[in-house]
């Protein structure tokens, strides 16, 4: 029986809300074996930026909900905050697109089953250990926006924390905030001008809120906690790493991914059993220096490690995960930078890839046309994609060339491999602005403790800035190399590409050139118009085209004269051959443009090794009087 896949859509993956989820999921699915595909934009929902959040949000129309098999979509994280409502595009694809269980972690999709945490009983507990453990009873709760349900949630459990310990409870013990560092900065300054009077405790309902009126106690000479406690909530790293660390509770975010697998568990398989469960609930409680108590020194040295910018790292361990300065340190930018082409970009790419670890597998999947920017979607992804690069984490592994195209619903096709252990993928847009130029996948194993943070964020960026570069400069160059009419190299473009060709050759190595030049074109723009004639350049550059191999030229020298030329080892018969597939093209052109005159090519070939001594425009011109005999007899016949 094939491993069931659980899609999980989110975003910001990085913040300390997500990550928790995820290790839920990770946790629950490692015992029942299924597979984790997560779907996830890396901006905030709310980024003022429109056109970079259009490009970020498309990697929702990548997900195939025919290839999963139950979904769980994270309500909060897609939340517009000036709304306050789920971006459009979730419930879209799951009432168009989605036949499969879905549960919701968080409010605003009701028509789902949901799951929450409960934060009530949390702030309840945290504010006991305050009255117990410190003996506090004039008490303040810094909590959320008036009339939040998060916040109304989180007071409840300050009040019920009093309610139990006799302690009286009215409104003036309660001050609305904004759940981030200002609400606290306003608190402080309202005790430390006398506006309120100083409590012995202030118990807020977030660590941000609770890191701004630490710091502003601290700037007007108020301690933290020999004059004032404070507790927070969440147990961020920002609290863990404050100048007084701060206590604080962790949200049951486990027990809540746990239901939530477990709920989708039954739909998907109706009659199986839930495998127990024990929750960590006793570890909940995460206390610092802000309300007195010992702090856990390997926990904040552990968070701190994460934090500092390094600019050194141990390769030789391979479970020790990149730092954020080794990302700025490895002039990753630069050289991407620096490249002269788009394979070269994409080589860079793939080089910059050890920036990522830890990691199981890298995929880059690009759309065939991510060079030219007006063919790339706004809006979904091509109906085939191509895999650029893949990697793993060991030395000499992966590829970044001639990677194979596969079905863009597949998504990516190892996502369907059964002989590897259970693994969670992340899917993450690549794209400039809003134009998308593709995707990355990154798959850890579901026990691996660290995956995407903010460095596969920014090194993310840095791809899509150096694509972005790549396909500007290969446009240019394009411009400056090629016929615009036909999109074969011009004189120049040949000069410089067969630069290129002459330093690779090998010292036995010949030169195969074709002289290609159109019959009777001016009797075709004098009796149909130039456009019929500009129709038939295009149709023989066509031809032509078609006659050129990979690694070869093919090049417009004039008006309606095309040059095909390759440097390598030939066949005697290899010029025939080719003259061949330039008739037959050239006949399946006169078929499918119907015109009552039938367009015609003279050819004349040369292939003369390098050793000669010849240079490569002599050999064309050796070509050149070949297509001229070609012509001749041409002309001969036709008065015959």
């Amino acid at each position: 029986m094939s491993r069931k896949i659980i899609g999980f859509i989110t975003a910001t993956p990085e913040t300390i809300y997500a990550t928790r989820i995820i290790k839920g999921i990770c946790e629950r699915c490692q015992v029942y074996d299924y597979d984790v595909a997560v779907v996830s934009m890396l901006a905030d929902c709310s980024l003022s930026q429109q056109n970079y959040l259009t490009g970020e949000r498309n990697i929702y129309n990548l997900i195939n909900f025919d290839i999963l098999d139950g979904v769980i979509v994270d309500t909060l994280s897609l939340m517009d905050s000036a709304s306050r409502q789920i971006i459009p595009e979730i419930p879209r694809l799951l009432k168009e697109k989605c036949q499969k269980p879905v549960v919701c972690l968080g409010p605003l999709m009701p028509e789902y089953p949901t799951f929450t945490t409960s934060n009530r009983l949390l702030l309840k507990e945290i504010t006991e250990h305050v009255i117990d453990a410190h003996h506090c009873r004039k008490l303040y709760c810094l909590t959320g926006p008036q009339g939040d349900p998060d916040a109304t949630d989180r007071l409840a459990g300050f009040a019920d924390a009093l309610a139990a310990r006799d302690i009286p409870y009215d409104e003036s013990m309660v001050i609305y905030g904004d759940f981030w560092y200002p609400g606290g900065a306003k608190l402080g300054q309202r005790i430390v001008d006398g506006e309120i009077e100083r409590p012995e405790a202030v118990i807020c309902a977030s660590d941000h809120m609770a890191i701004g009126l630490t710091k502003y106690l601290l700037r007007h000479g108020v301690r933290v906690p020999e004059d004032i406690i404070v507790t927070g909530f969440d147990a961020t790293p920002e609290g863990i790493v404050n100048q007084v660390t701060i206590s604080s509770a962790t949200p049951d975010t486990q027990g809540v991914a746990a239901r939530a697998i477990d709920h989708l568990r039954g739909m998907m398989e109706p009659g199986a059993q839930p495998a127990p469960f024990v929750s960590n609930a006793a570890e909940h409680l995460a206390l610092g220096m802000s309300c007195g108590c010992n702090f856990n020194v390997p926990n904040i040295m552990a968070t701190m490690r994460e934090s500092v910018y390094n600019i050194s790292h141990d390769f030789s361990d391979e479970n020790d995960a990149v730092d954020i300065g080794l990302l700025l340190e490895s002039n990753m930018t630069e050289y991407m930078s620096d490249t002269t082409s788009p394979q070269e970009c994409i080589e860079q790419i793939f080089l910059k890839t050890y920036l990522l670890r830890p990691y199981r597998d890298f995929y880059l999947c690009l759309d065939e046309n991510w060079l030219n920017a007006e063919l790339c979607a706004k809006v979904g992804y091509p109906s085939r994609i191509k895999l650029a690069v893949h990697t793993t984490p060991q030395l000499g592994s992966g590829h970044c060339e001639n990677g194979p195209l596969f079905d863009t619903a597949q998504m990516i096709p190892q996502l369907h491999e059964q002989d590897r252990e259970a693994s969670i993928f992340y899917f993450v847009p690549v794209h400039f602005l809003d134009h998308t130029m593709g995707y990355a996948v990154l798959r850890y194993g579901l026990e691996d403790t660290r995956q995407v943070t903010c460095i596969v964020r920014n090194w993310l960026k840095n791809v899509n800035s150096g694509l972005h570069i790549a396909r500007t400069a290969h446009r240019l160059e394009s411009l400056s190399t090629r016929d615009g009419m036909t999109g074969a190299y011009n004189r120049r473009g040949m000069e410089l590409m067969l630069d290129h060709m002459l330093q690779r050759a090998k010292p036995d190595d010949s030169v195969l050139a074709f002289v290609i030049d159109m019959d009777r074109l001016k009797f075709i723009n004098d009796t149909f118009g130039h456009a019929d004639g500009d129709a038939g350049i295009t149709a023989i550059s066509n031809a032509t085209m078609s006659m050129t191999n990979d690694g070869e030229l093919c090049v417009r020298a004039g008006g309606d004269e095309f040059y095909v030329i390759g440097i390598g080892s030939y066949e005697a018969t290899e010029a025939q051959r080719r003259i061949d597939r330039f008739y037959a093209a050239l006949d399946a052109a006169n078929a499918q443009l119907n015109k009552p005159y039938q367009l015609s090519a003279s050819v004349g070939s040369a292939c003369i090794p390098l050793s000669s001594g010849m240079t490569v425009m002599g050999i064309i011109r050796i070509a050149d009087a070949k297509m001229y005999e070609n012509k001749v007899q041409k002309k001969v016949q036709r008065k015959d």
